[in-house]
């Protein structure tokens, strides 16, 4: 199984609906892309706030495997709203880690 974890720095006038939207929208290709096993989007709630860097929130997926993740990375849809996660962020590129970890 591979954990897709994305941390999100967004843009200090980007509205709460906004973000919701866009984590809805990300939770609906679970009907769109064969392997993912779950989704979840969280806030960042570590007290360590110096050492977040601005990535206060964060959503991740769980896929079957590599091939299911890197169906969804291909997937148009999931290209059409990362444009959008990426057009709400501070800093555009600046404002996103990724990491993929095996369980």
């Amino acid at each position: 199984m591979i954990r897709h974890l994305v941390f999100l720095n967004y843009a200090d006038d980007v509205a709460q609906d906004t973000k919701d939207a866009l984590m809805r929208d990300l939770a609906a290709l679970q009907d769109e892309v064969d392997g993912i096993e779950a989704f979840s989007a969280r806030p960042n709630v570590s007290p360590e706030t110096g050492f977040i860097h601005g990535l206060a929130e964060m959503f991740w997926f769980d896929f079957r495997d590599a091939q299911a993740r890197d169906a969804y990375l291909a997937n148009e849809t999931h290209k059409a709203i990362g444009a959008r996660i990426m057009a709400s962020l501070k800093g555009g590129a600046d404002g996103i880690f990724v990491c993929d970890i095996e369980l």
